[in-house]
């Protein structure tokens, strides 16, 4: 058995309940009593614990462990967990009698897998995990299917009792967000995967942090707008809820072919027709292709530090990342804002992260400022007035001051959420803005009047 798989095996197993997982992860390591990464044992352990029931249900109707007497439950959790859920869907060890015990009924164990998909309706497990951790379930109505949300929510959830406040939620209760429309809260035992209305893609399982990008981009129903990393297409769902006019289009840009597909089935599910997917890497679109383009969504890979178990803990201070990572990964955001800030037309762009570091946060604005190119096109971060204006949490402003001119205003600019104390995840956004010149508005009509001329020769 490798290194990995029997070092997480311990913290599988283990009975100790002193700290969180990703503590005692980590001490071990500190204490030299593991000599694989901790950060990739604690992936491996939490996402395993995750979908244990899942898995074990998988395990038993493949009859696994009956099968090969020399396979421990722990273990057949750890290595189907890789085989059938990781990204690579691979066990990740050489060839050994383990590796090749489980690989052995690898068409056995997809089967059930597949069955289990089926059985809840689900296109990926995901969907049927409840995190214990999460203070505030939250689930948008789909306004693409949904028009009468009066008369839809009196139907679904009138069982549930209205609350004014998510401090108030609880079994039994609903909110009705003061910040984004037709978001509701509720608390995290209520089994919405289960409901007729999740399974329609009538309502959508969306935190509300990740609701800010679209409603802070707030485009017009028949605007031109970019999602430009779209996968899984919570995001790109939400923008299509304000671009539902015939002539409004969303670009929606995702790079793996596999996420691609999980993007065109939550498209396709949400009812998204104004949204075209486009499987490529947006750092290389040519902008010039899209000159009716005025607006996009910006969340690029990122840390994922606000994520609950990934990075964030509040009785742990370790870093899951180190300084040099964020460095990579604050580099590589900015030059895809960059690139977003390039398009002929765009007078509105949305940059956002699931990270709290201000290495990609406020330092990526900060840099984006501070840009010739980007300052020769005019940009700027916007007004609070215009980014969800009473949202109480804002940008770092001690990380603005010195750096860019009028601090307290740019922070104003940006919005943050903190892990669980705001109800969800954590979170950052910014809108970045700029006044379109009279030649731009001029290119922007001619534009618009050979595509409608284009239009036209093809209905003919």
């Amino acid at each position: 058995m490798s290194k990995l798989y029997k070092e997480a095996e311990q913290f599988l197993i283990t009975t100790d309940k002193h700290g969180s997982l990703q503590n005692r992860i980590f001490a071990a390591a500190k204490g030299k009593k593991i000599q694989t990464n901790p950060k990739h044992i604690f992936a491996l352990v939490s996402s395993t614990l995750k979908y244990k029931k899942y898995l074990l249900e998988i395990i038993k109707k493949s009859q696994l462990l009956k099968l090969e007497k020399n396979i421990t439950e722990p273990q057949a959790l750890l290595l189907t967990h890789d085989l059938l859920l990781s990204k690579s869907g691979r066990i990740q060890m050489g060839k050994t009698p383990l590796k090749e015990a489980v690989l052995k009924h690898k068409t056995r164990l997809t089967a059930e897998y597949v069955k289990l998909k089926l059985k809840h309706k689900v296109k990926d497990l995901s969907a049927l995990v409840e995190d214990d951790d999460t203070p505030v379930r939250w689930f948008r109505v789909n306004t693409l299917k949904i028009t009468h949300i009066d008369t839809f929510l009196e139907k679904h959830f009138s069982h549930l009792t209205e609350v004014n406040s998510i401090s108030k939620i609880k079994p039994g209760t609903i909110y009705k967000d003061q910040y984004i429309p037709n978001l509701y809260g509720i608390h995290p035992t209520t089994k919405l995967t289960s409901m007729h209305p999740y399974v329609l893609g009538q309502v959508i399982i969306q935190d509300r942090a990740s609701c800010f990008p679209a409603h802070m981009l707030n485009p017009s129903s028949e605007e031109k707008v970019i999602d430009a990393c779209a996968a899984p297409g919570n995001k790109t769902t939400h923008l299509a809820t304000y671009v539902k006019n015939a002539k409004g289009q969303i670009n929606a840009f995702e790079r793996d072919i596999k996420r691609a597909g999980i993007l065109k089935h939550m498209v396709e599910r949400a009812g998204a027709s104004s949204v075209t997917v486009n499987v490529g890497d947006f750092t290389q679109s040519n902008p010039t292709d899209f000159p009716l383009v005025t607006g996009m969504v910006v969340d690029p890979s990122c840390s994922g530090s606000g994520i609950f178990g990934r990075a964030y803990d509040e009785d742990d201070k370790e870093e899951s990342y180190s300084e040099e990572r964020l460095l990579k990964l604050s580099a590589f955001q900015a030059t895809i804002v960059k690139h977003a800030m390039s398009f002929p037309a765009v007078q509105r762009i949305v940059y956002s992260t699931c990270s709290i570091h201000a290495q990609e946060n406020e330092r990526v604005v900060v840099d984006l400022l501070n840009d010739e190119k980007v300052k020769e096109r005019g940009w700027r971060v916007a007004n609070r007035s215009r980014v969800i204006p009473m949202w109480p949490r804002r940008g770092l402003v001690e990380e603005f001051q010195g750096k860019v001119e009028f601090p307290e205003r740019v922070a104003g600019g940006c919005v943050r959420a903190m892990p669980k104390e705001d109800g969800g995840i954590g979170f950052f956004a910014v809108l970045f803005e700029r006044d379109a010149s009279e030649e731009e508005l001029k290119l922007l009509a001619e534009a618009a009047e050979s595509k409608k001329d284009g239009d036209e020769e093809k209905s003919e």
